[in-house]
C-alpha cells in the first residue's frame, strides 16, 4: 500500500530499523552515493568510509558486478544506520529481487510508471529519474517519494528553481549527474534537497580511502 506523500512510514527490518521518511533520510544525508561498478568484495570497506564521512544513503546500480550480493552485504552490515538500495532499476521483476535483500530504496534512470507502482506496492521508497515537468508530475501521481533530476548537466540550478515553483513542496528534488562540490551551493539555493554522486565520488578501481577523501570534499561543500 502506498504511504501518503511526505509522511512518516515504518520501514522496519534489516534495511531500516527506525520509522522515517525519505525527507528525513535526506535531512541526515543530503548526499547519495552511487557505487556503479563496485564489487561485493570491496563494497563494505567503501561503505564504511562513506558512513564515516556522513553519507547514509547508498545505492548499488544493478548493472554492477553481482549487485544483489553487494546490496545484501550492505544491508546486513549497515542497514541499521543507512538507507541501502538499488539503482538502474528498469523492470518490475527487479523490484522483487531487490526487496529480497532487505534493501528499502529503488532508484531509476527513467520514469516508467509500472516500475514506480511496483516499488510503491512493495513498500519501498522509489526515486524515478525525470527530465521534464510532465514526467515529474506523472511519477508523483504514480507514488514516487522523491524525484531524481537526471541528467543534472541539463537540469541546471535555474531549471531546478523553476521546477520547485510548481512541484509539490513535500517532494524532494535530487539532481544526479555532473554534480561537483562547486555546484552544490547553487543547487541548494535553487531548492535541491540532495545530490546523487556517481563518478565524482566513486569509479571502479578506486580504493576505500580515495572514496572517503572525495566524500569529505563534498561534505565540506555542504558545510
Amino acid at each position: 500500500m502506498q504511504p501518503p506523500q511526505g509522511s512518516i512510514v515504518s520501514l522496519r527490518g534489516p534495511g531500516c530499523s527506525v520509522a522515517t521518511s525519505i525527507s528525513d533520510w535526506l535531512g541526515r544525508s543530503r548526499l547519495i552515493a552511487i557505487l556503479r561498478g563496485v564489487k561485493p568484495g570491496e563494497v563494505e570497506d567503501i561503505a564504511e568510509e562513506l558512513v564515516a564521512a556522513g553519507i547514509f544513503i547508498i545505492e548499488v546500480p544493478l548493472n554492477s558486478p553481482e549487485p544483489l550480493d553487494s546490496i545484501s552485504r550492505l544491508v546486513s552490515r549497515f542497514g541499521d544506520r543507512a538507507l541501502i538500495g538499488a539503482g538502474t532499476v528498469l523492470s518490475p521483476r527487479a523490484i522483487d529481487e531487490v526487496a529480497s535483500t532487505g534493501a528499502k530504496l529503488i532508484v531509476m534512470p527513467h520514469s516508467d510508471l509500472g516500475v514506480v507502482s511496483a516499488a510503491v506496492d512493495a513498500g519501498l521508497y522509489c526515486v524515478p529519474g525525470v527530465s521534464t515537468p510532465t514526467e515529474a508530475f506523472a511519477a508523483i501521481t504514480a507514488g514516487a517519494h522523491a524525484l531524481k533530476a537526471f541528467p543534472g548537466e541539463l537540469l541546471t540550478p535555474p531549471v531546478v528553481r523553476a521546477w520547485k515553483a510548481v512541484l509539490p513542496p513535500e517532494i524532494p528534488l535530487i539532481p544526479v549527474g555532473g554534480v561537483t562540490p562547486e555546484k552544490v551551493g547553487p543547487y541548494l539555493s535553487a531548492g535541491a534537497a540532495g545530490f546523487g554522486l556517481g563518478s565524482a565520488l566513486y569509479k571502479p578501481g578506486m580504493n576505500a580511502q580515495e572514496v572517503g577523501q572525495r566524500a569529505g570534499a563534498f561534505q565540506a561543500a555542504l558545510d
